[in-house]
């Protein structure tokens, strides 16, 4: 099938493997035809959830033109648990799916961090390629190979670094994305734009088309967004260092995911949060000038409404911030702007300092 001009192709270079990312209005229909060169012949297992399938299961079957085995999933971050991941290996199981099988992760983040999971684990690794259906999961979360599910204690907290064969971004599916979950993945893309300010300008320059869903801008934004998080990560596959700077926005965001169950915000709105009160932490410390502070808290309000903040103590703010990821010999790493293009990985934040920011935040007319 012929490409036309809007279509990127990104390589991302990993020493866990080098793939390629199609960015393309029409990527879906491809389906069938890049499985064929990856996998001839072999099984292939989707896994998908059960709004996804309803609205594009039928093209995506349609692509791949031969039988499959369907592993289906109620939607929602609650999901990405041990409990669902072990069900789904089940599944698998009795589908007959067996080494040689190549795992389709068709859906948002929370399925491509549910079957990337899964990959790596069922019968001790199995290949996987990536179909992102939000926003949010094409800009970043398909990209990079981090997989994992959720614990009480934290977001994430279980997980494997596991590169999928192939990614395959295709905008159109984004046409029935309620509009919430796209403003979400556009939060995210503000994230990124802070890392790379090229991509900041862009977004502010092209917000109303995005916000219309104009299929070139979305392509464009995704294409952009893809080609920081290869450059990262191709740097810095498993987090060693340079690969935090993604985590911009994501230590109080996951807080906030945490201490409401994962229930109240989507994953982007909370990284928004996150992201504002980053910025308002730099200002408090002298690292950030009032404009570059301005454009980052005007980008994000001109994005869409955000759920309103949550009053969290310290002490149970300090839990949850202890209870991350990123959290290494008991201090916290956050991630700070410097400018709209530089950050800067800072220790010894005290729970209280993002309080302050919060309440900032929570009292802002």
């Amino acid at each position: 099938m012929a490409r036309g001009a809007k279509s990127a192709e990104i390589t991302v270079r990993t020493p866990g493997g080098r793939y390629g990312v199609l960015v393309w209005p029409g990527a879906l229909a491809l389906a069938g035809e890049e499985l064929e060169k990856l996998a001839p012949g072999r099984p292939w297992a989707i896994i998908t959830d059960r709004n996804v399938w309803k609205y594009w299961g039928k093209s995506l079957e349609a692509a791949l033109g031969r039988r499959y085995l369907l592993v289906s999933i109620p939607p929602g971050e609650e999901q990405k648990s041990l409990a669902v991941a072990e069900r789904i290996c089940e599944q698998l199981v009795r589908q007959g799916a067996d080494r040689t099988s190549i795992l389709i992760a068709f859906g948002g983040g929370v399925v491509g961090d549910l079957a990337g999971f899964v990959a790596s684990v069922f019968l001790r690794g199995v290949e996987y390629i990536q179909i992102p259906t939000t926003l949010l999961a094409q800009i970043d979360s398909s990209v990079g190979g981090k997989t994992g599910v959720n614990l009480r204690a934290g977001k994430n907290l279980v997980g494997t670094f596991y590169q999928p064969k192939r990614v395959l971004a295709d905008p159109e599916v984004l046409r029935t994305l309620p509009h919430r979950e796209l403003r979400a993945g556009l939060f995210e893309a503000a994230k990124c734009g802070v890392l790379r300010k090229s991509l900041f300008d862009f977004l502010e320059r092209r917000r109303d088309d995005l916000l219309r869903r104009n299929a070139g801008a979305l392509a464009e934004l995704v294409g952009r967004a893809v080609r920081l998080k290869a450059w990262v990560v191709g740097r810095d596959e498993k987090e060693a260092g340079l690969r935090r700077v993604l985590n911009l926005g994501h230590t109080v965001g996951h807080a906030l995911e945490a201490e409401t169950g994962y229930r109240y915000f989507l994953h982007g709105e909370a990284v928004a949060w996150g992201l504002r009160a980053a910025t308002l932490i730099a200002q408090e410390g002298g690292m950030i000038g009032e404009r570059a502070a301005a454009r980052i808290h005007g980008l994000v309000k001109s994005l869409g409404p955000l759920p309103p903040l949550v009053r969290l103590s310290p002490g149970r703010l300090a839990a949850r911030l202890l209870a991350d990821k990123k959290t290494r010999g008991g201090q916290v790493h956050f991630i700070l702007p410097e400018r709209i293009g530089r950050v800067r990985v800072v220790t010894g934040i005290e729970a209280a300092a993002v309080v302050r920011a919060l309440e900032q935040l929570c009292n802002e007319k």
